[in-house]
Order: C-alpha cells, then structure tokens, then sequence
C-alpha cells in the first residue's frame, strides 16, 4: 500500500495577489534582522545585508521571506515596540525598492505588524495565533493580509492530547478571526514545533501533522534548526540542515503546503523531489 497523500489546491487571493497552495511545497526562507536569534543572529541586521540574503533565499528557490525582528527563542530579552519597528521597516522597505517577492513579518504586536503591511509586507506571521494581540486580527482584515496562526502556550504541560489540544487552540483562533471579520481564507496554520512542547513532544508530533488536516486550513511547517533535531542528532544549529530536510519530507508527505526554513536551497530541493512523488 503506497503513501495516502493528502493535500488540496486552493488559491489565496488577497492584495491583488493570487498565491497558489498545495501544487507545490511553497519555500518560507527566514530572515532574521536580530542579534540574538537562536541560529543566525546579528548576520543580516543591516538592509544591505538582509538585501543580500533575500537575493540569495530567492535564487535558492524562496517564495516568500518570513522576517523577524524579535528572537522568540527561550530566554529571550524583550524589545520595545520602537525597537522592532527600527529592525525591520527599514529592510523591509530595501526589499520594495527591488523585489516584489512576498514578504511575511514575524511579529506578536499588531502595530508593528500594521507599519510593516504599510511598508510593503504581505503576511502576518503570530507566534501567538491572534490570542496575545487581539487587534491583529483587526489589523490583519483592514490589510487583507494572510495569518500565520501558530500555536504556542506557557509551559509544556497537556490536560488532553497534544493535537486535541492544538485543535482547540486553532478553532479559538479562528473564532477570532471571525468576529474580527477576517477571511477564514486568509489564514495558515502551523503546528508551533518548538513552541510550547518539549523536544520529545515536538518529535511525537511529527507523524501526526496530517491529524490536523481535518480542520481544512493549509498547514506549515516550522521545523528548522528546532531542539528536536539537537535532541536527535546532537548538533549546533547551522549543522542541522540534514534534520531539518528529513522533517521537512515528512510534513510534505502528510499534506503540509509550506515549510519555513533557514537553508533554502537544500530545503527547496528536498520538497521539489518529495513533491515530484507525492503531488499530483
């Protein structure tokens, strides 16, 4: 018996964009604007630098840069709204001078987020599922703009199931959504590995993505350089690219329609092969 594959082509139209899902795996390449993020940061704080590596992430096959101006690694020192608005309108308003590929914005503040849609960027991406900000999804209607809906919680205890336990985070999202007036279209789910969960927890969530495909949103996956790949292999972070490209072969399988990586050329080759056998 082969490989149930399940997946849909759905097209997202929205600021006079169309973005087509489930043909392909679409590449989210991060670019951190940071200097204390978990993996690269301080490498591309300035917008010739982060120019640079937009370049680089759209050669290698990116479709759309996620950009963060804020580390959410564990321990992190917060930063002031001003703070982040400084890292990353500037780069964001460099990569409108020359591309118009879409941009996503990493960010939990729906002002931040709001400056950065009127810069130029496309997508919201909130680590805390419009639960923490309750005017980003305001934000995210006005703009009709795409969400990220991540799932995260304090701590890594679960009452129930741990994708029981997600589900319910994502319908609390989308009821958001709803009574803000944001399109059910517009929003992307992903599973929050790293966020919430414990390496092994995150590992005992890998072979169950496709458990959240009932819910009939698109799903991405943020696996990249994670502490489940540490947990495993025991590497530091820019020697997790092999782990990262087995999860990512494994979320495509499961019908996961993005993935959100460091490596974008070796990512972006591994989806292209696994696409090759599964999509059709």
């Amino acid at each position: 018996m082969g490989i149930e594959y399940k997946s849909r082509i759905r097209r997202l139209s929205f600021q006079n964009r169309e973005l087509e899902l489930g043909r392909k795996t679409l590449i989210m390449g991060i670019l951190n604007v940071t200097p204390d993020s978990f993996s690269d940061g301080g490498d591309f704080i300035s917008p010739e630098a982060a120019m640079e590596r937009v370049r680089e992430m759209v050669k290698e096959g990116a479709d759309i840069i996620d950009i963060g101006g804020e580390s959410s690694r564990p321990g992190h020192e917060r930063i002031t709204e001003e703070e982040e608005l400084r890292r990353v309108i500037p780069v964001i308003r460099r990569i409108r001078e020359e591309s118009d590929i879409l941009i996503s914005l990493d960010t939990i503040r729906s002002r931040v987020a709001e400056e950065a849609l009127k810069a130029g960027a496309n997508i919201i991406n909130d680590i805390w599922g419009l639960q923490l900000d309750r005017d980003m999804a305001q934000v995210a209607m006005r703009y009709e703009a795409p969400v990220v809906v991540m799932h995260n919680q304090d701590g890594t205890e679960y009452d129930e199931d741990i994708v029981d336990s997600i589900k319910g985070f994502f319908r609390r999202s989308i009821d958001i959504a709803d009574r803000a007036g944001l399109r059910r279209d517009l929003l992307i789910l992903d599973p929050g590995f790293g966020f919430g969960k414990t390496a092994r927890q995150n590992l005992d969530l890998m072979p169950r993505i496709s458990e959240l495909l009932e819910l009939d949103y698109p799903i991405l996956l943020g696996t990249s350089r994670k502490s489940m790949i540490n947990m495993v292999l025991n590497l530091p972070p820019k020697e997790r690219v092999e782990g990262t490209i087995a999860t990512t072969v494994l979320g495509i399988v499961q019908g996961v329609d993005m993935v959100r990586v460091h490596d974008v050329l070796e990512n972006a080759r591994a989806a292209a092969m696994t696409d090759a056998c599964v999509r059709r």
